[in-house]
């Protein structure tokens, strides 16, 4: 009588009590709500806006030399 006490009611395994299907749910629900809360285009979307800022700033001193430069050759060209 006690082993039939411990069996599942109603159909039921018991499987899902196990830790292994307990950590995959787990990351299954923390991949779900990266996707609800948008965080995965949320992140993406900062590092492009970074490497955006980054290779902008490359440009800006790459603009500053060449002004330079001219700005040099206009000096020696009025003298």
């Amino acid at each position: 009588m006690p082993v039939l006490v411990e069996l599942p009611q109603n159909g039921k395994t018991g499987i899902r009590n196990h830790h292994v299907i307990l950590n995959i749910e787990n990351r299954i629900k923390k991949i779900s709500v990266l996707f609800e809360k948008q965080i995965f285009w949320h992140k993406f979307l900062s590092w492009v806006k970074v490497m955006t800022m980054k290779v902008e700033t490359k440009i800006d001193h790459l603009l500053h030399k060449i002004r330079r430069k001219a700005q040099k050759i206009d000096d020696e060209l009025k003298k």
